[in-house]
C-alpha cells in the first residue's frame, strides 16, 4: 500500500512540476481504481502533453463522471469545457458542442468563476473563426477580461485579450491588434500563464504576424515560443510551434530543415488539430513545389486536402510549372471565388496574377493586382506597408508591366520587390524578383545589368535547390542545355531556278514551298525556329518526329506539279536557347546544319547517331561517312528512302 502511495504522489508531483511524461508514465502504472476524480484529470493533461489524446480523452471522460457522480458541478463543468476543445480541435464539431452545453448547464446557477470565464472566451473564439462576427467577438472578449479580472485568474485575461487582438486584426485595426499581441506574448515569455495559455498565446500572436505580412515581428515571437517548446517536456501541442518555425525556416531558405519540422509538426498534430495538421501538409507542399519534387508536393497537397484544407493557390502554382496553363487557371480563380476573408485572398492574389499573365489574360492579372494592392493597403502598420506586403504587390505589378511590354514601369517594380524582399531576409523571393528584373533590363536593352541580376538569382537557387528556377535563370543566362532534334531544309540550285523562273513566277513558287514545309514541321510536333535564306531551321523533342516531318516535306513537295528539290539533314544533341530571340546554338545545331549541306537534291540525310535505336519506320541506307567542314572527325550518316 505505501508503495502505491508513493507512486500516486511521484505522479501527481511530476504533475504540478509539469514534467508531463514522467507523470504520465507514473500514473499509467497504478490501478485506476485508487485514482480520484482530481487524479484523472491530472492522468489526462500528462497524456494530453504527452501527445497521447485518445488517452486524454479517457482519463477526462473518467475525471467527468467522478466529478458529476460527487455533485461537484464547477469541475465537472471544467473537464466538460476541456473535452469541447479537445473534440473541436479534431473536427468532432457536433461531440464538442454537446459538451459544452453540458458546461453551460452545469454552471446555472453557481457563483461566477473561471470556469464562466471559458464559457464567454469559447463564445467569443466561435464569434470570431466560425460565423465571422468581428464586433460580436471584440464584445465578447472584453467580457472576459473583465470575468477574468473579478475572479482573479491571469490566463483568462490574457488568453481573452490574445483573441481580441486577432480579431481586431481581420477586423483591420492592424496597429491596435499587434500592439494588444505584444502585450499578451509579453506575459507568456514572463511565465505568467499556464502552459496551454502560453502556446495558445504564442501561436495567435504568430499567425497574425504572417496575416499581416510583419515577417520581422513573426520570426521573434516564434523564437521566443520555440525557445518555451523545447525546454518544455511536452508534445503534441508544440507540434504548432515546429510547425510556425518551419514557416519561418523556410522564409529564410533552409528548406531541408523546414520540410524536418513541418513533418514531425503534422505527426505531433494528427490527433489534436485537424486544421492546423492540414496546414502542416499544406507547408510541407510548398517546400516541394520550390524545390521541383512535383510528385512530393502533390502528394502534401493531397494529404491536406483529405485534412480539410483547400490547397490553393499551391496547386494551382504546381499546374503552372507542369505547363497545365488553363488548369492552373481555373483552379485559381475558382478557389478564390469561394474565399470572402481578405487576409485570405490576400494569400492567393500575388498566384492569380502570374498565372493569369501565363494565360495571356491581361484583365484578370490587373483586377487581382488592384484587389492586392488595396487590401495590401488597409494593413498598413504606421501608415506604412509591410515590407513583404509591398514586396508582393511590386513583384505583381511588374510581371503585369512586363507583360505589356513598359520595361521601364517593369524594372522600377522588380527592383523595388528585390530590395524590400531582401529587408524581409527571403532569399528565394528576393531571388524571384532579382530574375524578373534581369529579364526586364534585358528587353529594354541593358544587357550588362540583366547579367549581374540573373547571375545573382542563380546563385541564390542554386544554394536554396530551387531546380526548376535554376534552370529557368540558366536558360536566361543561355548556359542552359537541351536536348533536342535538330532538322534544317534548303532549296538545291535556287540562283539557277530564279534564273529560270523570272522573279514572279520564283515568289508565288517559293511562297507555296514555304507554306508546305512549315505546315508538315508543325503537323509533326515541331518548331520553327527561324527562316534561313531558302530553308527552315526547326527543332523536334524526338528524332522520330523530325524524320516523320522531313518524308512529309519531301512527299508534300514530289506531289507539286513544280516545286523545287530540297534537301534536309537532322541531329539529334545539346544546344543552348537564347531567350533574346528564341534562337538554339552549340555544336548540336551546327552538326545539323552541316549535315543538311551535305545532303544531296531530294535527299533526307541523318546522323546514325540521331537513331540511337529509335525505330524510325522508313527504310534507311547503308551508313556512309562525311567529312564535314569544322568538324576534325568524319561523321557516319545514313539516308532514309522517302518515295
Amino acid at each position: 500500500m505505501s508503495q502505491v502511495i508513493d507512486s500516486l504522489d511521484a505522479a501527481r508531483d511530476a504533475a504540478a512540476r509539469q514534467l508531463w511524461r514522467t507523470s504520465y508514465e507514473a500514473f499509467s502504472s497504478l490501478d485506476r481504481s485508487t485514482l480520484t476524480p482530481a487524479d484523472f484529470e491530472l492522468f489526462g493533461d500528462a497524456a494530453w502533453w504527452s501527445g497521447k489524446l485518445e488517452e486524454a480523452i479517457k482519463q477526462r471522460e473518467r475525471a467527468y463522471a467522478g466529478f458529476s457522480g460527487a455533485g461537484d458541478k464547477q469541475a465537472a463543468a471544467r473537464v466538460a469545457l476541456t473535452l469541447s476543445w479537445d473534440h473541436e480541435g479534431r473536427g468532432a464539431y457536433a461531440v464538442s458542442q454537446g459538451w459544452f452545453a453540458t458546461a453551460v448547464r452545469l454552471l446555472e446557477g453557481l457563483p461566477e468563476s473561471i470556469e464562466h470565464g471559458r464559457v464567454v472566451l469559447t463564445q467569443a473564439l466561435t464569434a470570431a473563426m466560425a460565423e465571422g462576427d468581428l464586433p460580436k467577438a471584440i464584445d465578447l472578449f472584453d467580457e472576459t477580461i473583465e470575468v477574468g479580472k473579478r475572479v482573479g485568474d491571469r490566463d483568462l485575461q490574457i488568453l481573452a485579450l490574445s483573441g481580441k487582438a486577432r480579431t481586431l486584426i481581420m477586423k483591420g485595426d492592424v496597429e491596435q491588434g499587434l500592439a494588444l499581441h505584444d502585450e499578451a506574448s509579453a506575459a507568456a515569455v514572463c511565465g505568467e500563464l499556464k502552459p496551454f495559455s502560453t502556446g495558445m498565446v504564442y501561436c495567435m500572436t504568430i499567425s497574425s504576424c504572417h496575416d499581416v505580412g510583419d515577417i520581422r515581428r513573426a520570426a521573434e515571437w516564434t523564437e521566443a515560443a520555440n525557445r518555451w517548446c523545447d525546454e518544455a517536456d511536452v508534445s503534441g501541442f508544440p507540434g504548432t510551434c515546429r510547425l510556425h518555425r518551419a514557416e519561418i525556416m523556410r522564409l529564410r531558405g533552409d528548406w531541408p530543415a523546414a520540410e524536418q519540422q513541418a513533418v514531425a509538426a503534422c505527426e505531433e498534430l494528427r490527433d489534436f488539430d485537424r486544421h492546423i495538421t492540414a496546414g502542416g501538409y499544406y507547408e510541407i507542399g510548398e517546400i516541394r513545389r520550390r524545390r521541383g519534387d512535383f510528385a512530393g508536393a502533390e502528394e502534401a497537397y493531397g494529404t491536406a486536402n483529405e485534412w480539410g484544407k483547400i490547397p490553393q493557390p499551391g496547386i494551382a502554382l504546381l499546374r503552372l510549372a507542369e505547363g497545365k496553363v488553363d488548369s492552373a487557371l481555373a483552379g485559381a480563380s475558382q478557389a478564390l471565388g469561394e474565399v470572402e476573408e481578405p487576409i485570405l485572398r490576400l494569400r492567393a492574389l500575388p498566384a492569380l496574377v502570374e498565372i493569369a499573365i501565363a494565360a495571356g489574360d491581361q484583365r484578370i492579372a490587373r483586377s487581382a493586382a488592384d484587389e492586392l494592392e488595396g487590401i495590401v493597403d488597409s494593413y498598413k502598420i504606421g501608415g506604412r506597408r509591410t515590407p513583404a506586403f509591398d514586396a508582393t504587390v511590386h513583384l505583381a505589378r511588374g510581371r503585369i508591366e512586363l507583360a505589356e511590354k513598359d520595361f521601364d514601369g517593369a524594372a522600377r517594380s522588380f527592383r523595388r520587390a528585390r530590395e524590400e524582399w531582401q529587408r524581409v531576409g527571403a532569399p528565394y523571393e528576393t531571388a524571384q524578383a532579382r530574375m524578373l528584373l534581369g529579364l526586364a533590363l534585358r528587353r529594354r536593352g541593358d544587357e550588362q545589368g540583366a547579367t549581374v541580376e540573373l547571375e545573382g538569382a542563380l546563385a541564390a537557387f542554386e544554394r536554396l535547390g530551387a531546380k526548376l528556377d535554376s534552370e529557368r535563370t540558366q536558360e536566361l543566362l543561355g548556359r542552359l542545355q537541351t536536348r533536342r532534334t535538330f532538322l534544317f531544309t534548303d532549296i538545291v540550285d535556287s540562283t539557277r531556278l530564279l534564273e529560270t523562273l523570272g522573279d514572279d513566277k520564283w515568289r508565288r513558287l517559293l511562297a507555296r514551298h514555304d507554306e508546305l514545309v512549315r505546315e508538315r514541321i508543325t503537323e509533326a510536333g515541331g518548331e520553327v525556329v527561324k527562316k534561313t535564306g531558302d530553308g527552315f531551321f526547326a527543332s523536334f523533342e524526338s528524332p522520330r518526329a523530325a524524320v516523320e516531318a522531313a518524308v512529309a516535306i519531301q512527299r508534300a513537295l514530289g506531289d507539286e506539279i513544280v516545286a523545287p528539290d530540297v534537301r534536309i539533314g537532322a541531329h539529334t544533341g545539346e544546344a543552348f536557347r537564347s531567350e533574346s530571340d528564341g534562337d538554339f546554338g552549340g555544336q548540336g545545331v551546327h552538326l545539323a546544319a552541316r549535315i543538311g549541306a551535305a545532303a544531296g537534291a531530294g535527299e533526307i540525310l541523318l546522323s546514325a547517331e540521331t537513331l540511337g535505336g529509335v525505330g524510325i519506320g522508313f527504310r534507311l541506307s547503308e551508313p556512309r561517312t562525311e567529312t564535314l567542314k569544322g568538324f576534325a572527325e568524319p561523321v557516319e550518316v545514313v539516308s532514309v528512302g522517302w518515295r
